[in-house]
């Protein structure tokens, strides 16, 4: 497209209006004469001599003798520096891509190492949630001049105690219940048949009986597969044991030696590093010690609640679910949800329809004052993280490691708030590492050992 200024006609064709101006010499006074600024925007230039501004017209725009093949264009001319700002985004653009690909290189590195090594990381993981509830008790005895050792093995010993002693309440129950509850779920089935061959389904019992030769035959050709799939789950009892003898005696360890961890790492960082090293352990800790005592509050109230309306209606495994629901908490979401449905299955073998009904309102209403009233008052004191996040949270770690991820997922999703809100509070300059006392922790000693000592002000 050509744009012409009006009064221009050195390019007005022949026999379309007055010959061209003559051009000027270059030598001449008249080209010699004052030149105006140049104009450096992106509209049109500037009038001189009090003369309107020039209107640029195309080929068929305005002025334009000839028949007009196309409109002039609606889109604003070009600024000077659009291609300077076009390249400077492209490179902005590509730098960010590079780090963003560095991050994720870096991110997939971690993931593989941390997998080779969750053998090892898992025990150390769990030992510390161990440590998180054993922790008070064994203050509490080190407070009253009990050497760290003997606290350490005595709560230890009573936590073990404790856990057996549970165990020993609900095996037998389980052993005593479950051949009832079979028999029970024999003659479910059988209403079940029952109600199959009336309407609407009107399915006779020579088709339910094929049925059931098929399931068998399907069974017995895949028995193979089953014996490894049941060898893999008692491989994987196995390690799990294992892993818990192992996360048992960190505990221990983790509770005898644990204060003196930050005085140890903060010495090696050094004096700059050392108040955000103390900081940092210090809210990653308490926040996971937070977040035990939080499930497990919230985990006895689903427990009691559920378990009073359970035995009111006459269900069986009272206590077992009970204990399951307690557990369950610890798995936000997903883990009650897991335990009111096997809590309303056992009512519906056991007490029909009408009762599993009622048991699942019960456990719905339970839920609903947990999540909305409980959850809330809870976790004012502690961390704080979004429904959506939890969810999410809980749906990566089962599929990346099973129960165990499921477990773990929420408690790393609140240390990895806790460290990016820690990184934003020291870019922003808010001094994160200060206490609300106004002091922060400095390495202090000598060649003998480093201690922890509260210094006012912010570090220097």
């Amino acid at each position: 497209m050509r744009f012409r200024l009006p009064g221009r006609r050195d390019d007005v064709p022949a026999g379309g209006g007055a010959p061209a101006a003559p051009r000027v010499p270059a030598g001449s006074s008249a080209a010699a004469g004052p030149r105006p600024a140049a104009h450096a925007g992106t509209g049109p230039p500037p009038a001189t001599d009090g003369a309107p501004a020039p209107t640029l017209t195309g080929e068929g725009g305005a002025g334009d003798p000839r028949a007009a093949d196309h409109d002039a264009t609606v889109a604003p001319a070009p600024g000077w520096r659009r291609g300077e700002r076009a390249r400077s985004a492209a490179r902005t653009l590509a730098i960010a891509s590079a780090q963003l690909l560095l991050i994720s290189a870096a991110l997939v590195v971690i993931g593989w190492v941390f997998g080779k090594l969750w053998v090892v990381l898992l025990p150390v993981i769990l030992g510390l949630l161990f440590a998180t509830v054993l922790w008070p008790p064994t203050r509490f005895l080190r407070r009253h001049g009990w050497p760290p050792a003997l606290a350490a093995a005595v709560v230890l010993l009573a936590f073990l105690g404790l856990i057996g002693g549970l165990i020993a309440v609900i095996a037998p129950q389980v052993a005593d219940q479950v051949t009832e509850l079979a028999d029970q779920a024999a003659d479910g089935l059988e209403q079940v048949q029952q109600w199959l061959q009336g309407p609407p389904f009107n399915i006779d019992e020579e088709q339910i009986g094929q049925y059931v030769d098929q399931a068998i035959d399907s069974v017995q050709s895949n028995a193979s597969n089953i014996a490894s799939y049941a060898a893999t789950g008692a491989t994987a009892v196995g390690n799990g044991l294992l892993n818990l003898v192992l996360a048992l005696l960190l505990a221990f360890f983790f509770i005898k030696d644990g204060p003196r961890w930050v005085p140890w790492l903060a010495a090696q960082t050094g004096p700059e590093a050392a108040p955000h090293v103390a900081a940092l352990s210090q809210k990653t800790w308490s926040t996971l010690s937070e977040f035990i005592k939080q499930q497990a509050l919230v985990g006895f109230v689903d427990a009691l609640f559920i378990g009073v309306g359970l035995w009111i209606f006459d269900v069986p495994l009272v206590i077992p679910l009970a204990v399951l629901t307690f557990f369950g908490a610890f798995i936000p979401i997903i883990g009650a949800f897991v335990a009111g449905a096997f809590a309303v299955l056992i009512a519906l073998v056991d007490e029909g329809f009408t009762v599993a009904l009622i048991i699942f309102g019960i456990v719905l209403l339970v839920q609903q004052i947990e999540g909305n009233v409980l959850q809330p008052i809870i976790q004012g004191r502690g961390f704080n993280l979004h429904a959506a996040v939890v969810i999410l949270a809980v749906t990566a770690g089962s599929s990346l490691a099973g129960i165990v991820g499921a477990f773990l997922s929420v408690p790393v999703a609140a240390l990895i708030a806790v460290i990016y809100r820690y990184g934003r509070d020291v870019f922003d300059g808010r001094h994160p590492e200060v206490a609300g006392d106004g002091t922060h922790t400095q390495v202090t000693g000598d060649d003998e050992g480093a201690v922890l000592t509260r210094a006012p002000g912010t570090p220097g």
